[in-house]
């Protein structure tokens, strides 16, 4: 059971914050073995998506980034799920919630991503489709720009 809580950012605790931090950085940076600059910028302005399992862990983030913040459209980044809860299902949920969000901040627009290329299937099963060639971003891992062109436009 997750419990999920929108925050934005000038609403976050330190701790909150730190949280958020160190899950993104034992993923994108350490897990994936990455070096690039994960603190990009947009935090700021985006709102965030923070899901705690029973006892209250960070095992899921995401971010929403508004129109015009880093594309003409909404985007939803920095997708992260720990380790212990891949597989069952936490991950769809998250991006759900994430477009649900969307759809309520920003009606009537579509969804602009950037995944990791080998999730492309991933993101493909929520609704995205990709927009172009995959092409090698700044972290050494192939990427994709991919559009949700209904799910900002639509309520469920």
């Amino acid at each position: 059971m997750i419990t999920w809580q929108w925050i934005p950012f000038d609403r976050l605790t330190t701790d909150e914050l730190y949280e958020a931090l160190m899950l993104r950085q034992d993923v994108f940076i350490m897990e994936q073995t990455c070096v690039y600059r994960e603190l990009d910028g947009h935090d700021k302005a985006s709102m965030h998506l923070f899901g705690r399992n029973e006892g209250g862990a960070l095992v899921a983030y995401l971010r929403i980034l508004p129109p015009g913040e880093k594309f003409d459209e909404p985007s939803i980044g920095r997708v992260v799920t720990h380790m212990s809860v891949r597989n069952t299902g936490t991950g769809k949920a998250l991006m759900l919630e994430g477009i649900r969000k969307c759809a309520e901040l920003h009606p009537g627009h579509p969804i602009r991503i950037t995944a990791q290329h080998r999730l492309q299937g991933f993101y493909e099963h929520v609704g995205f489709h990709a927009v172009g060639a995959p092409y090698m971003e700044t972290d050494g891992i192939v990427h994709v720009e991919m559009l949700h062109p209904a799910g900002c436009a639509r309520r469920e």
